[in-house]
């Protein structure tokens, strides 16, 4: 999808803009008065399917194709308004087609803005998650309420973001398999509610593959992605095996791309033999949405088909339900008349689509058991808290000599100089698919009611050159008096996205030349880095650079969360959700080689593969010290008691969803400090095919204030699943071995454990037809 629209258009924009508006432009049925009510769509008695076939049953042929695009165009003869699919919400409601604000002041002129998810993810706290999905799910109910919005919301974004270059890493929840299936699972959660009823129709995206934008003459739109059996199903469909089969989401968009020779959106391998029979994603309402244009790619940028009336029939017969589009792209009339495309076709997607309209109560009124949501819902207090808790808890440490938390108290006068392109800008802080925030605070601006003495001065972002320095007397002017340098520095939105991603992953030179002539002072210098991750090496090996913050896009309290993190209210417990690469991986591995594995042309993938990091996934410091203690021996592990056991029960459908017994790992506050603890175990073992992984995550979970000198134990849940590995067919294998769990990044602790018996398929995989 593109991105972000006016007037908070922070990456590339369509050409359809969409703007802020004065009045409600989503209309939905009226089941009392209307034509409509004649009809037994509006029956609450009956269950979805039978609602949405009448309703199907009574619309012409015409009416039937109108209604396979975003932009259905309902059906006023009898009754159906127009309705846009198409709105997003991937950390807090934003502007798209069916999704827009007030105007001015006024109800629905705003809502709640998080962190992107990059940053969510690093709490490592699945409880936090689950309260953002509620919000985000509350707010969208709300406008959708009130006409601002759809009830189907394009969130979240799952793919897995396993090369830094890419544009729309942020996005998603990083790079780990696991972690991103619990982000998943507690955002689902959230968004879709736990009643009967969802509370929003929620999304995962982009299915599949999908991991880069435009590199070295190929783009989204034209790329095919050659996938191992083994990587596409270990990594690629992973998370939306969470989704689908286990979280139960309400809809799937599939990719522009294409994979192994066939575009996702007219794929059958995928749509239907994976994600409809293999996961069982069959309920009512569970429809396929394309890419917006991705339709379109499959004739006029894969060549899959000669025409794109041809291209419009295999995707809607391979499984897709609704086209997204900008305005008319795909050719559904054509391919009605020249006999591409099945009645039956066409009424199996309709019928997908009006059930999950039904689920969501869209035909309900007042009777919704949502009804009662709107503006008093939207930008509570509450959810300003939770918004804030997540930018501070996803924050990370990645250097610090004690100078954080800053000394203020002894010297309450003590003067900030706050330099860097966002240090003062507010507009920064959200990231893309962003809506319109009730408030930015900037670091300067909570600095300063914090009651500090700050000075301030902007400065570059990506140049790379100081040919045209406008910055750096300012920046000398501002630290002249300081008793302490912040530096705001890192990436702005403008240097990759959707469409666009990064050729370097290293600072841009200006700004390390700034940071340089700051460090030569002799102040104490804090850099707080904004974006994606870049090469740290040049600030870790300076010793004048003393502490460094990794908070991506930190939303609309961004910048309180910074200072509450800097000035010690608050102690950092963020972990890094991505490998942080050297510079020089950008020149070892092309974006379009979709191997994970090293071998003798490439240098591995993410943290399971490539071992030379300059910052490890998993890795970030504390104010305090902590000590870890796997609390138990582990048990050996018979594979047919185990199994035998889940058996019984009838919750575990899915072997590899059979809990094992918790790990208990013992956590001690050493130092002086109260602070949050993110416990992350990971697992190794020379067990399955080779190359072996270096390691593996396979359970965390987040203690809160653990309190000097306080020892607590932490009960981590791990699945068969967790620690079996995938063969080169796909399957998931529980293979027999001696195994190794290490506790935290660098390891502090481990313990070995055998697990005895013959190798076990967990879940076989469906092999690609022909």
């Amino acid at each position: 999808m593109k991105p972000s629209w006016a007037p908070y258009c922070l990456l590339s924009c369509s050409s359809v803009l969409v703007s802020a508006i004065d009045l409600p432009f989503q209309t939905y049925p009226d089941c009392v008065n209307g034509p409509l009510a004649s009809l037994k769509v509006c029956d609450a008695t009956l269950s979805p399917p039978q609602r949405a076939a009448a309703l199907v049953a009574a619309m012409t042929t015409e009416e039937k194709l109108q209604n396979l695009v975003s932009k259905s165009k309902g059906a006023p003869r009898i009754g159906l308004p127009a309705y846009n699919w198409w709105s997003e919400a991937l950390h807090g409601v934003a502007y798209a087609p069916g999704t827009q604000f007030r105007s001015g002041d006024g109800p629905f002129n705003s809502s709640t803005s998080f962190p992107m998810p990059l940053l969510m993810a690093a709490t490592f706290d699945d409880e936090l998650i689950e309260k953002v999905g509620e919000v985000v799910g509350t707010e969208g109910r709300a406008f959708g309420n009130a006409g601002f919005s759809g009830f189907d919301y394009w969130t979240p974004n799952v793919n897995p973001f396993k090369d830094p270059r890419w544009g729309r890493g942020s996005e998603t929840p990083g790079e780990d398999i696991l972690r991103i299936k619990r982000y998943a699972a507690s955002m689902i959660r959230g968004l879709q509610g736990p009643a009967q009823e969802l509370r929003v129709v929620a999304t995962c995206k982009h299915y599949a593959a999908n991991d880069f934008e435009d590199w070295n003459g190929s783009t989204r739109h034209d790329f095919n992605a050659k996938v191992t059996l083994q990587d596409l199903a270990e990594y690629y469909l992973s998370p939306f095996q969470q989704c689908a089969r286990d979280s139960k989401v309400g809809s799937v968009m599939c990719s522009y791309n294409a994979v192994n020779g066939v575009p996702a959106c007219a794929n059958t391998y995928l749509l239907q033999t994976i994600l409809r029979e293999h996961w069982n994603w069959t309920a009512p309402g569970n429809y396929i949405t394309s890419d917006c244009e991705a339709v379109l790619d499959i004739s006029a940028n894969h060549h899959y088909a000669e025409t794109n009336a041809e291209g419009t029939a295999l995707a809607f017969e391979a499984g897709i339900d609704s086209s997204c589009e900008y305005e008319s792209s795909s050719d559904i009339p054509g391919a009605w008349t020249q006999g591409l495309l099945e009645q039956s076709t066409v009424d199996r997607a309709l019928k997908r689509l009006y059930e999950g309209l039904v689920r969501v109560g869209y035909f309900d009124g007042n009777h919704s058991e949502y009804a009662s949501l709107g503006w008093k819902d939207v930008n509570s207090p509450k959810s300003q808290e939770v918004a804030l808790q997540a930018a501070v808890e996803g924050i990370v440490l990645l250097k610090n000599d004690k100078t954080l938390p800053l000394d203020l108290k002894t010297d309450p006068k003590s003067k900030l100089a706050m330099i860097g392109f966002w240090a003062n800008d507010p507009k920064t802080l959200s990231g893309g698919y962003s809506g319109k925030p009730a408030f930015e605070h900037s670091p300067v601006y909570a600095a300063q009611a914090m009651g500090f003495n700050v000075t301030t001065a902007g400065g570059p972002v990506l140049q790379n050159s100081t040919s045209n320095d406008t910055w750096t007397q300012a920046a000398l002017a501002a630290a002249k008096d300081a008793n302490y340098v912040l530096y705001f520095g890192g990436l702005d939105t403008s240097a990759a996205g959707e469409t666009k991603d990064r050729t370097t992953i290293n600072w841009p030179e200006a700004q390390l030349q700034l940071i340089t002539t700051l460090s030569k002072l002799g102040k104490p210098l804090v850099v707080v880095q904004m974006g994606d991750q870049l090469d740290n090496t040049p600030l870790l090996a300076a010793k004048a650079v003393n502490s460094i913050l990794w908070a991506n896009w930190p939303g609309q309290d961004g910048g309180t969360a910074v200072m509450q993190i800097l000035t010690g209210l608050k102690s950092p417990a963020g972990r890094l959700p991505v490998t942080q690469y050297p510079a020089n991986y950008t020149a070892a591995v092309p974006m379009t080689d979709m191997n994970l594995r090293p071998s003798d042309k490439l240098p591995g993938r993410t943290y399971r593969w490539y071992p030379t990091a300059v910052q490890p996934f998993g890795f970030g410091l504390h104010y305090t010290t902590f000590q870890t203690k796997i609390a138990a021996p582990l048990p050996r592990l018979a594979i047919q008691d185990v199994l035998s056991r889940c058996g019984d029960n009838a919750a575990n459908a899915y072997p590899d969803t059979c809990a094992l017994p918790p790990l208990k790992v013992e956590v001690t506050n050493t130092g002086n400090r109260s602070s949050d603890y993110v416990v992350l175990a990971f697992l190794a073992g020379d067990v399955g095919s080779k190359p072996y992984p270096i390691k593996t995550l396979v359970s965390y979970t987040r203690l809160r204030d653990v309190s000097p000198g306080h020892k607590t134990t932490a009960h981590l849940e791990w699945t068969l699943g967790d620690i079996a590995r995938y063969d080169e067919q796909g399957n998931t294998v529980l293979y027999p071995g001696t195994y190794t769990v290490t506790v935290d990044e660098p390891a502090q602790a481990s313990a070995r454990f055998v697990v005895e018996g013959e190798a076990v398929v967990l879940d076989r995989w469906p092999a690609p037809s022909g």
